[in-house]
């Protein structure tokens, strides 16, 4: 008796290329994820006074990372919706473009204010590229490889997050800090013409009519809802009308989103995706693991190279052995869920996140820095069997023709839990700082109090104009930095805790209809299309 088979979804041209195409995507990936991964490193360097930095103050630093997410976020729904109706490799090329001149000119910014607008340039650019590469790869690879696939995609994250804070870190030792940016402009040049020659374009074939409406509501909401969320970290309080009033008007224009997708008879989305569980889990889970880990990520570099002492290079070091894991798992994690399941599998790897946040409170100025390398490995791991099944999960439960507005769907979790990570973590990580070094700043001249208090650079900026009267804050200030620390991970614990719970109880054993190991047919040849 034979076994029909479903003939193979990706023309023969395209399959013999895919894993050089999957080169070339991860490429474009490394340099988005690197960029950031970088500034994290070049924050210290660019608070430092003209010329070596720009003199920005904490809210600057902030705002150059937020106004990235801001513009990131809240196009990426919409970059994935037309690069599925008018081609993933366009959409590809343009985002590359954008990136790589708002990076150049990030480089070349002489004011805070500069560097802010740029950095939204490069959003913007960004926005476009991460669901397009998501997209193309479900496009290239068949059911049964895209685990794969995906895994080496993920891992990439982890390449970026290993190589962005060394190589931040040997930029800002030998050259001036806008070479932090600059660095992205080759990289552009490179996958660009990379993408030129081996991505295939592809595309909804029947996207139906545009829904302009649905757009614009969830370009309103999401910018919305984040900027309020950054303002209310910001300001460490999510009841002032700058936080409360933005927070609103991205919830009420939201819903309107929701309601009108339910009634229109072509939506930008169809809601109908959230009644799957799989997907809903997935996504949720997602957004906490980026609640927890950017929240935590924004304190780690201040921790490493304030407190500890260590160089901006030396901070990359220690950033390593998170990043190795992954790179190392993330790949594999399909092994995984082939012999234990997407549940067990999410459950183990949510576990030792919340584990690894744990161990942060084990740290203070003297602990062994060893201790930290081990913390960052196990993070990279547990993340490492989260990341890539979740992915697979949440794509794989979605029609392929709609790749684009997955993977969008995917990274708009992704920088809504990360930018309430790095406001409402933010925001507690101030308050307790403030909180413990109260007693020291009441004893400073009034002016110079609520500067002390921004921060714990703030309060070494003031000491240090202060001199040998300054001396007497830099040890309570380290003590008060590692308490609110502590808080942050002990919260961060509590988040990915409930990750655990999630995907224990909403994920499944296997994937209903997720790639299947089943052999693949002979694949005749045919003609070089992938517009479905």
């Amino acid at each position: 008796m034979t076994t029909a088979t479903a003939p193979p979804r990706v023309p023969e041209a395209i399959h013999r290329r895919r894993w050089a195409i999957l080169g070339t995507l991860v490429l474009a990936l490394l340099v988005v994820v690197l960029d950031n991964s970088i500034l994290n490193v070049a924050m210290k360097t660019i608070a430092t006074p003209a010329p070596t930095g720009l003199g920005a103050s904490q809210s600057d630093l902030e705002w150059s990372i937020n106004s990235y997410t801001l513009v990131f976020a809240g196009l990426l729904f919409t970059a994935g919706l037309l690069g599925d109706r008018f081609g993933r490799k366009k959409s590809l090329l343009a985002g590359m473009v954008v990136f790589g001149i708002g990076s150049l000119l990030s480089a070349l910014a002489s004011s805070p204010g500069e560097l802010i607008t740029y950095r939204a340039v490069m959003g913007f650019g960004g926005a476009f590229v991460m669901p397009a590469t998501l997209a193309i790869i479900m496009n290239v690879f068949e059911r049964s490889e895209q685990p794969k696939a995906i895994g080496i995609w993920a891992g990439a994250v982890g390449l970026a997050i290993a190589i962005g804070p060394i190589t931040g870190g040997l930029l800002i030792e030998h050259f001036w800090w806008g070479s932090v940016f600059l660095i992205n402009v080759p990289i552009v040049l490179v996958a660009l013409v990379a993408m030129t020659l081996l991505v295939p374009d592809s595309k909804d074939p029947r996207p139906g009519r545009l829904d302009p409406v649905g757009v614009l509501l969830s370009i309103v909401g999401l910018v919305a809802l984040i900027y309020g969320i950054i303002k209310g970290g910001e300001l460490a309080d999510f009841t002032a009308p700058d936080a409360w009033v933005p927070l609103l008007v991205g919830l009420l224009a939201l819903a309107a989103f929701v309601l009108h997708e339910k009634r229109t008879d072509h939506p930008a989305l169809d809601v109908a995706w959230f009644r799957n569980k799989v997907f809903s889990a997935s996504v949720t889970v997602v957004g906490l693991v980026f609640f927890a880990l950017m929240g935590v990520s924004f304190f780690g570099v201040f921790y490493i190279q304030s407190v500890r002492g260590y160089s901006a290079l030396m901070a990359g070091v220690l950033m390593l052995p998170l990043a190795v894991a992954q790179l190392l798992f993330a790949p594999r994690a399909r092994l995984v869920v082939d012999r234990f399941g997407i549940r067990a599998t999410c459950a183990a790897g949510m576990a030792l996140i919340t584990a690894a946040f744990l161990g942060y409170l084990a740290l203070d100025a003297g602990t062994p820095i060893w201790v930290l390398v081990v913390i960052g490995f196990v993070m990279g791991t547990g993340m490492a069997h989260v990341m890539p099944p979740v992915t697979v999960a949440i794509m794989s439960s979605l029609p392929r023709e709609k790749a684009g507005a997955g993977s969008a769907l995917n990274n708009t979790f992704r920088q809504v839990g990360g930018s309430l990570g790095v406001a409402v973590l933010g925001a507690v990580l101030s308050t307790v700082y403030r909180t413990g070094i109260s007693d020291r700043l009441d004893q400073l001249p009034a002016g110079l109090r609520d500067r002390a208090g921004e921060s714990l650079e703030a309060t070494f900026a003031v000491a240090g104009k202060l001199g040998p009267d300054g001396a007497g804050l830099i040890e309570p200030a380290k003590d008060s930095f590692i308490h609110a620390m502590h808080v942050v991970a002990g919260l961060s614990a509590g988040v990915t805790a409930v990750g655990v719970l999630l995907a224990w109880f909403l994920l499944p054993a296997k994937v209903p209809g997720g790639p299947a190991a089943a052999p693949q047919p002979v694949r005749p040849l045919a003609p070089e299309s992938a517009d479905a």
